[in-house]
Parts: structure tokens; C-alpha cells; sequence
């Protein structure tokens, strides 16, 4: 049996680890990385035939270094930190794991839309200083339901769909704007309905965002997209930070254009400890966390396995993971 060498570029905890040793094939044997230096993941991919990548880059420069790389596996979905044309440059194929953690993301949005719509850390970090609340004035005067609200899914790939599934316990009304409609079934099952993206902002009470990042949704939501929405709108980016123009979102904020946010992703990441958004009570944060749930982990791993497993036979790679098709088959298993 021929074995392989798989670079791991993530930085991880050793039960993280773990739980992706133990979805390993047996002839794939995973090298870690221990830091995101760049010369020190060179200097892994230098010595492996498959790169597997979450948060970490993948450089024109690693691949010009790293001429055994057969194949790019992306852990998770968002593929900004590629250079796209130095694999294509080098011949490689690049795939995500679209699906694998679609749960996990459309869950940690739900829990951003609540605790923005309860006030749950301010009320939590108010208690715990010894703060008994009036709830008549803080909560009754503030606090919103999710029931009867109009969401506007921004991206309806499987995260916006997996979102939409959860909201239906919640009755709320959505809407979605994406490049390719969903086909009627799908509408019936999840109660969503296409929408221009004009539309979604301007009916939305909820604005969520799972759209790529790329040169057409750049800074999409900007001023003046902003400038569209309701003064009780709330916006949730679970998606890529460079989406949202923060300086917009921040402004509109402080000024009541709109009534908060919910953040997991920034730009650039790591977020400065400056950057004002971290400042405001209606804003709740988390860092790029949507996607970590532990329990999750051998999911996402066992996809990105399976997906090189499929390029070393030969066959077909899922079409919903192909971000960079492959040119030939002729060097699998080299």
C-alpha cells in the first residue's frame, strides 16, 4: 500500500488532532503544522503530497517550493486565503468540504441573532458585576422575539439553507437572494422565497449573511446597502469579514441607522483590539468561530480525506467541493 503525506497547516490542539488521526486512512500519514510562519509550513508541504488547509494561506511562494503537491483539500468552505491562480499555475486541483459544517455555522447564527436580539452579553456581563436589572426597562423596553420577524438569507448555498431550516421552528418569514434560485421543493420545505438583494434589505428585519468573498460581494454591504434597511434591522456575518464594510457598519450603529450586529468574521483577521465595533453593546462578537465545534471535527476531516481518496483512484470529486477543477488525473498517486 503506497503511503502519503498530508500537511495539516492548521495550528491545533492535540484533541483536535486526534479526532482527525482517528478519521485518517491508514496509508495517510498527517504532519502538523506547530506555527503559521510561513517557512515553517514550507518547509511541511515541502515534504508532502496533499495540502489540507482551514485558516491557513497557501502561498504562490509554498507551491513554487513545494513541487510534490499533488492537490489542495480545503478544511471547511471559504477558500480567500488561496492564491487561485498559483494553483492553477501549478495544475492542481482545489476542493472544499461544502456541507460538512453547514450545522455548525447555521447554528452559532442563530446564537448571534438571539443573543443580539435579548442583549444576552450585556445583561450577562451587567449581572455578573452585581447589577440586579429592572427588566421593565431594560428588557421589556429593548429585548425582541424572533417570531414573526422577516429574514433576509443572504448567500443560499448549505449554510443559508441550513439556517432557513432552522428558523422555520421560529416562524419567521424569509427571504433569500442568491445567483441560482432554489428549486420549488426546496422553497416549500424551507418557507423561503427569491428575492432581489434590494429587496432583502429594504423588508428585512434580520439580515444574515453567507455569501463567498469574492470581487462581486466585496464590501457589499456598505453605506449605502446599509442606508436601505430598516432602523431596527440587525445585520449577522457569519461569512467572510471582507463582505461588510466595518467603518459602514459601525457608523450606521452609532447613529441609529440600524439597531446592531452580530460578527464572527473580520477584516482583516486577527481583528485589531481597536477596532470600534468591539466597543458597542448592540454589537455581539466572536472570532471566526462558527465553524469550531469539536464535535464536528472528524466530519470535516473525514470529507477532506475522502475527497483525496477520490483524486488518487481517479473518480470524480463531489461537484458542490470543486473550486478549481482538476486538469489531469495523470500524476494521482505519483
Amino acid at each position: 500500500m503506497t503511503h502519503y503525506k498530508i500537511a495539516c497547516l492548521d495550528v491545533w490542539d492535540e484533541p483536535v488532532k486526534n479526532q482527525t488521526r482517528d478519521v485518517a486512512p491508514d496509508n495517510f500519514e498527517l504532519v502538523f503544522a506547530r506555527s503559521y510562519d510561513e517557512d515553517h509550513q514550507i518547509e511541511i508541504t515541502q515534504q508532502c503530497d496533499f495540502i489540507m488547509c482551514g485558516t491557513a494561506p497557501v502561498s504562490r511562494r509554498m507551491l513554487d517550493k513545494s513541487p510534490n503537491i499533488q492537490f489542495v483539500q480545503k478544511w471547511g468552505i471559504g477558500f480567500d486565503k488561496v492564491d487561485l491562480k498559483a494553483v492553477e499555475d501549478h495544475g492542481l486541483g482545489l476542493c472544499n468540504t461544502a456541507g460538512a459544517n453547514k450545522t455548525v455555522v447555521a447554528e452559532h447564527t442563530i446564537l448571534l441573532i438571539l443573543a443580539v436580539y435579548r442583549h444576552l452579553l450585556e445583561i450577562d456581563e451587567r449581572l455578573r458585576k452585581g447589577e440586579w436589572l429592572d427588566i421593565k426597562i431594560m428588557l421589556r423596553n429593548n429585548a425582541l422575539q424572533l417570531r414573526g420577524k422577516t429574514v433576509g438569507i443572504f448567500g443560499f448555498g448549505n449554510i443559508g439553507r441550513a439556517v432557513a431550516q432552522r428558523l422555520t421552528g421560529f416562524e419567521t418569514k424569509v427571504i433569500y437572494n442568491d445567483l441560482i434560485k432554489a428549486d420549488a421543493e426546496t422553497e416549500k420545505t424551507l418557507n423561503a422565497k427569491s428575492a432581489s438583494l434590494d429587496q432583502i434589505l429594504t423588508e428585512s428585519d434580520i439580515l444574515t449573511i453567507h455569501t463567498p468573498l469574492d470581487d462581486s460581494t466585496k464590501d457589499a454591504i456598505d453605506a449605502s446597502a446599509i442606508g436601505k434597511m430598516k432602523k431596527s434591522a440587525i445585520i449577522i456575518n457569519c461569512a467572510r469579514g471582507g463582505i461588510i464594510n466595518e467603518q459602514d457598519l459601525f457608523t450606521a450603529i452609532t447613529s441609529g441607522q440600524i439597531r446592531g450586529a452580530g460578527i464572527d468574521v473580520w477584516e482583516p483577521e486577527p481583528t485589531a483590539p481597536e477596532n470600534p465595533l468591539l466597543k458597542l453593546d448592540q454589537v455581539v462578537v466572536t472570532p471566526h468561530a462558527a465553524g469550531s465545534a469539536f464535535d464536528n471535527v472528524g466530519n470535516v476531516s473525514a470529507h477532506c480525506f475522502r475527497n483525496i481518496e477520490l483524486f488518487l483512484r481517479g473518480e470524480p470529486l463531489p461537484k458542490a467541493d470543486v473550486i478549481i477543477p482538476i486538469k489531469t488525473n495523470s500524476s494521482a498517486g505519483k
